[in-house]
């Protein structure tokens, strides 16, 4: 049996939105939360997970970062751009909840704001709210039908400094994955072949043919999915999605599983390549195999990588828990 079919044993319905506990949100006002650490988001198991806040120099500049983001909220609290900027740096902090509230209330402000609905609809994904992400997404998509695209500066630059995603291709990527989350493939498909005809380098590429190759799976659409990786070159000039490349060469044929190895420093790349060799296992028929290689992923400390979050639903479409 193939990987999609493994996957189609419960119905998309199975996915639900969780809201945090009366019980956490007294005991965070308390105090009562571990020290070093802060309640984060409700997985879709319902487990509470927290954000690490250990003071090391990544986290120490963002906060930073913050702190010059905030002064110029504070200083212009009805700009768009000035609202953007504080989300966006108060997410990065893991403060994803609050982050939310920035863009909501700048939403009043400017409610046709396509770039607000769209980082709203990823911090909405964060937090396993994947309706409000698709409406998010969906009025996104309205607001920039037809308009010209823009390059979207990186709040995290890469090492070379060069943007990779624009507007358009961060909302149907966005949006794409949400539907992805709650296994309505079919829309995800639309997304990711929307996002593939708007990106112009080949990271977005490589992004964007990545979860479309496994939506295709998911939907039994094989042939489809192998066209969709064997479109990779192998010389393809990548700055930042390296495991999103490497993964379709491993769809292709053109990568052994072998070549992958060790964990890297980047905590988000590590999820992201753990989650499609998973996908990789099943795709091979070893669903036992990749159910232990999902729950090992649900082991790590990345719950907010996409990767972390698509094994989440996995697993609980397939009937099975994180333990």
């Amino acid at each position: 049996m193939r990987y999609g079919q493994h996957l189609m044993t419960r119905s998309k319905g199975d996915v639900m939105n969780l809201e945090f506990s009366r019980p956490l949100l007294l005991a965070a006002l308390l105090g009562l939360l571990l020290p070093s650490c802060q309640a984060g988001v409700t997985s879709l198991f319902g487990e509470t997970l927290y954000v690490d806040e250990s003071n090391t120099a990544t986290r120490q500049r963002q906060k930073e970062q913050l702190q010059v983001a905030e002064a110029a909220y504070a200083s212009a609290p009805t700009s768009e751009q000035a609202a953007i900027w504080y989300g966006r740096r108060t997410a990065y902090l893991g403060r994803y909840q609050e982050a939310v509230d920035i863009f909501t209330r700048a939403l009043q402000e400017h409610p046709e704001s396509a770039e607000l609905l769209r980082h709203r609809g990823h911090r909405y994904i964060t937090l396993r709210r994947f309706d409000l992400a698709i409406a998010d997404f969906e009025r996104a998509v309205e607001l920039t039908r037809g308009k010209p695209d823009v390059v979207e500066p990186d709040g995290q630059p890469n090492a070379r400094n060069i943007p990779t995603g624009t507007l358009q291709t961060s909302i149907w990527y966005h949006y794409g994955l949400a539907r992805y989350l709650k296994g309505e493939y079919p829309l995800a498909e639309i997304a990711y072949r929307n996002c593939l005809a708007a990106a112009k380098n080949p990271d977005m590429q490589s992004a964007a043919s990545y979860w479309l190759y496994l939506t295709l799976t998911r939907q039994l659409k094989f042939d489809a999915a192998d066209r969709v990786a064997k479109s990779i070159g192998t010389d393809w000039d990548i700055i930042e999605n390296h495991a999103y490349f490497r993964l379709l060469l491993l769809y292709a044929g053109k990568l052994d599983y072998s070549d992958f190895g060790d964990e890297t420093a980047d905590g988000v790349q590590n999820a992201t390549q753990d989650y499609g060799l998973c996908n990789y296992r099943l795709n091979q028929g070893n669903r036992e195999g990749a159910i232990s290689d999902l729950k090992d992923l649900l082991a790590s400390d990345q719950w907010a990588a996409f990767g972390y979050i698509a094994a989440e639903a996995d697993l609980l479409r397939m009937g099975e828990t994180p333990r």
